[in-house]
């Protein structure tokens, strides 16, 4: 276990059984995945802030990735890569990324191909799939499947889509974008924890007696050197626990992939899928 000093230290195991196998994430598979995207705050601004009383309680109830790190600066090459598993050759948050190949493989593709489903919730998205850059709180560069024609408009959602209370009805995997105030970019920690509370706090609940799954995850950190990241899952198929495997945007990727059965794009065809966090009663 890593011993900075913002780990969460936890008296229960974060280490795989040594008497089984440990399922991977490949034998795990979650009805439905839930991914929201914060922004620009490094593991250390979060884990313990007393500004984000409920992004630590799940810390607490999920699995904390200790040593999450993010791909590039700025924000629009990580959501490239975490999407495609490529940067697809942005080095700006210039809208829109003049050098996105549109057909490239990316995941919502990728689950399509296998027969399942992808959408993505962005708040304050004008209208359903909207190409606009900037309206209101919403940014495109935050906003990765819009930059793909291989992506049916009909997956690019305002977040006001998003279901409330029953959510049988989501896609197999979800992104959710929050706005710029609501992600850390533009407002504070305390706003943002505040929101997710709020308006993701419903599916995490329903998750637990559902068989879904929630991944809270940042785009990038501080501008910092490490570019180090918060990454936590949250379900009934997820061991809590402090886990320290080294992993990427193209791990995180690579882990959809292998929970839903897509087959992997880019760089995360030769990631490693996030592994040992993995209850062993819910291995098929």
């Amino acid at each position: 276990m890593p011993t900075s000093r913002w780990c969460r230290r936890s008296s229960r195991t974060s280490s795989p059984a040594t008497t089984t196998t440990p399922p991977t994430a490949a034998a795990v598979r979650p009805d439905h995945i839930v991914v929201v995207i914060e922004e620009n705050h490094s593991a250390r601004d979060i884990v313990g802030s007393t500004d984000a009383p409920y992004i630590n309680s799940l810390v607490h109830d999920g699995a904390q990735m200790t040593r999450s790190f993010a791909t590039a600066h700025p924000s629009q090459p990580n959501y490239l890569e975490l999407f495609s598993g490529s940067t697809q050759g942005v080095t700006d948050d210039a809208c829109p990324p003049a050098r996105t190949p549109s057909r490239a493989p990316n995941l919502a593709s990728s689950l399509r191909a296998a027969g399942r489903s992808f959408a993505g919730y962005a708040e304050d998205l004008p209208a359903p799939g909207s190409d606009a850059c900037i309206a209101g709180g919403y940014a495109r560069k935050h906003n990765p499947w819009s930059d793909f024609t291989n992506v049916a408009a009909s997956a690019n959602r305002p977040f006001s889509a998003f279901p409330r209370g029953d959510y049988s009805g989501l896609p197999t995997v979800s992104f959710v974008v929050p706005n710029l105030r609501n992600d850390m970019h533009d407002g504070t920690v305390a706003e943002a924890d505040a929101w997710l509370r709020t308006n993701i706090g419903g599916y995490r609940r329903w998750a637990e007696s559902h068989n879904s799954l929630l991944v809270v995850t940042w785009d990038e950190d501080d501008y910092g050197a490490a570019n180090q990241i918060l990454t936590v899952l949250v379900g009934p198929m997820v061991r809590p626990g402090a886990y320290d495997q080294h992993i990427t945007h193209d791990d995180l990727l690579r882990t959809l992939d292998d929970l839903t059965g897509a087959r992997p794009t880019g760089r995360s065809a030769e990631a490693h899928a996030i592994a040992g966090i993995w209850r062993g009663d819910r291995a098929p």
